[in-house]
């Protein structure tokens, strides 16, 4: 029977984590350096606890200004630290909570150079194999984030997109872009069923890529998320999709 995990980054301010939490199986938690603060990790923990959903870390750029979503061109050493350093707090405060944390997924611009650049994806797969080497690890399917999380001998989750647009070399259509984002519900869920089911997404110039799809990222932020988190669940369930976290 096929399975998919559903994760959606959560604690960024929106407010709308606990009507999301029923239709998916992993949240990823902003840890103050875009979004966030130790109050606010504490709430969405607590929800994650309280429906059994995979507690993450997204850690980011420190960049509260930007939403993390803007390049900085930063030593990798220092990547490291500030990876780390992510994980130390919200590790700590899922701790206290008496949680357990799973898994790690970067965040926007430092998630989409992680993508390209080996030496940061490097680095960050580094950084949670050395605080954490159980954790598994999100990242873009098929890139070098991927490849460098297997290489320090991590687990790792082929991330696929629901609601973002792809480009013919299997990267995301760049926010900047006027069709990076799908904003229709029936198309996004097309997308991901051909993403489950053929292993496959068509780009936006038509051209067809193979994908592998561990697990489906749903963003909080959306206008429409909680309708279209719940529509996307209820079609996957009624196509006899298992939706689960993602255990190895």
């Amino acid at each position: 029977m096929l399975h998919i995990d559903l994760n959606c980054d959560m604690g960024e301010g929106i407010g709308n984590e606990e009507a999301l939490m029923p239709f998916i199986s992993s949240a990823n938690i902003a840890c103050g350096y875009h979004a966030g603060d130790a109050t606010e990790m504490k709430r969405v923990i607590d929800l994650c606890i309280k429906y059994n959903v995979a507690i993450g870390a997204h850690p980011s750029f420190a960049d509260k200004q930007n939403f993390g979503r803007t390049e900085m061109q930063l030593p990798l050493i220092e990547i490291y630290a500030l990876v780390i350093e992510q994980l130390e707090l919200l590790d700590t405060i899922v701790k206290q909570q008496g949680g357990q944390l799973h898994h790690v997924k970067p965040h926007g611009a430092l998630y989409n150079m992680a993508a390209k650049q080996t030496g940061i994806a490097h680095s960050i797969a580094r950084a949670v194999k050395n605080f954490n080497s159980s954790l598994i690890y999100f990242g873009l399917s098929g890139s070098v984030m991927i490849d460098m999380a297997k290489e320090e001998g991590l687990r790792t989750a082929n991330e696929v997109f629901a609601d973002r647009t792809y480009q013919n070399d299997g990267s995301l259509t760049h926010r900047t872009q006027p069709d990076a984002l799908i904003t229709e519900t029936d198309l996004a869920i097309q997308q991901v069923h051909q993403m489950i089911n053929s292993k496959t997404v068509t780009a936006t110039n038509g051209k067809t890529i193979a994908i592998e799809a561990d697990t489906v990222c749903i963003h909080s932020d959306g206008k429409y998320a909680i309708e279209f988190a719940k529509a996307l669940n209820n079609s996957l369930q009624t196509a006899g999709i298992t939706i689960k976290k993602i255990n190895y």
